[in-house]
C-alpha cells in the first residue's frame, strides 16, 4: 500500500509543471520595477548635466557615453535583484537531483529576465519617444541641426552676407531642402544637381558662382557628417545594449540559483 502511494505521489509530481510561475512574475515585476527607477533617475541626473548654452555644461558626446553607462548598470542591477527574487520564492523541488535543481533555478533566472525584458520592449517605444521629445531641444542645439528634415541646412544655404537668412520663396526652399537630403543620404550625387545647387543658393543669396558653389560644399559635408555621427552613435548603442542584455540574463540566472540554494538550505 506504502509502495502504491509513493509511486502515485512521484507520478503526481511527475505530471506536474517544474516551473513556479508565481516566482517568475515577482521577480520580473521587481526586475521592470528596478529598471524603471534607475532609468528615471538617471534621465533626471542626465537632463540636469545638460545645459542650453554652448561651452558649458557636459557635452553630447559625454551625455551619450554616460547615458550607455548607466543603462548597462541599469540592467544589471535589475537582472541580479529580479533573479534574487525569482529563486528564494519559488517553491522547493522535493526529491529532485542537486543538478536538476540548479538548472532548474538557472532556468527560472531567465524566463523572469525574458519576461521582464518582453514586457519592458511593450514600453520602449513610448518611453523612447518621451526621451527623445525631452532631450530633443538640447542634442539640437549642440549639433547644430534640427527636426524638421534639412531645413536648418537650407536656412545655412541661404544665408545672406549679414548673416541673416535670404528672402527665398517656399518653392525653392523645399527643392533645395529634396536635394541636400538626398546628398546626405548618397554622397555620389550628379555633379548637374550639386551645379543646381549651386545656383539656387547664388540666385538667391547673391553670391558670386564660386561662392555658392563653396558653401553649397561645406554645408552638405557638414550634414553627411552630422548623420554619419547619428549612424554610429546608433550602432554604438545597440551593440552596447545588446552585450549588456546577455550579460544581464546570465547574472539573473547566477541570481537565481543563488536565490534557490539559499532557500533550500534555510528550508526544513
Amino acid at each position: 500500500m506504502t509502495d502504491t502511494a509513493n509511486l502515485h505521489t512521484e507520478l503526481e509530481a511527475d505530471a506536474a509543471s517544474a516551473a513556479s510561475w508565481g516566482a517568475i512574475i515577482a521577480g520580473a515585476a521587481v526586475a521592470l520595477a528596478i529598471t524603471i527607477l534607475l532609468v528615471l533617475l538617471g534621465a533626471g541626473f542626465g537632463l540636469a548635466a545638460i545645459s542650453p548654452w554652448p561651452h558649458a555644461g557636459a557635452g553630447a558626446t559625454k551625455i551619450g557615453a554616460a547615458a550607455v553607462s548607466w543603462l548597462v548598470v541599469t540592467q544589471w542591477i535589475a537582472a541580479l535583484l529580479g533573479g534574487y527574487i525569482t529563486g528564494r520564492l519559488r517553491t522547493k523541488w522535493v526529491g529532485a537531483h542537486s543538478h536538476e535543481v540548479f538548472f532548474r533555478d538557472t532556468a527560472h533566472g531567465f524566463v523572469a529576465w525574458a519576461v521582464a525584458t518582453v514586457v519592458g520592449a511593450a514600453f520602449l517605444a513610448t518611453g523612447l519617444n518621451a526621451a527623445l521629445d525631452l532631450a530633443g531641444p538640447t542634442a539640437m542645439a549642440q549639433s547644430g541641426s534640427r527636426g524638421d528634415h534639412g531645413a536648418y541646412w537650407v536656412d545655412s544655404l541661404f544665408r545672406g552676407n549679414d548673416q541673416e537668412t535670404a528672402q527665398v520663396d517656399d518653392a525653392t526652399r523645399a527643392e533645395a531642402r529634396r536635394i541636400v537630403i538626398v546628398d546626405a543620404a548618397d554622397a555620389n550625387r550628379a555633379e548637374a544637381d550639386r551645379a543646381y545647387l549651386a545656383q539656387l543658393v547664388a540666385s538667391g543669396t547673391g553670391l558670386d558662382p564660386a561662392a555658392a558653389t563653396a558653401r553649397v560644399d561645406q554645408v552638405t559635408a557638414a550634414m553627411r557628417q552630422a548623420a554619419d555621427g547619428t549612424r554610429r552613435a546608433g550602432a554604438r548603442l545597440a551593440i552596447a545594449t545588446a552585450i549588456a542584455m546577455l550579460i544581464g540574463a546570465f547574472i539573473a540566472s547566477v541570481a537565481a540559483a543563488h536565490g534557490g540554494r539559499l532557500r533550500d538550505e534555510s528550508s526544513p
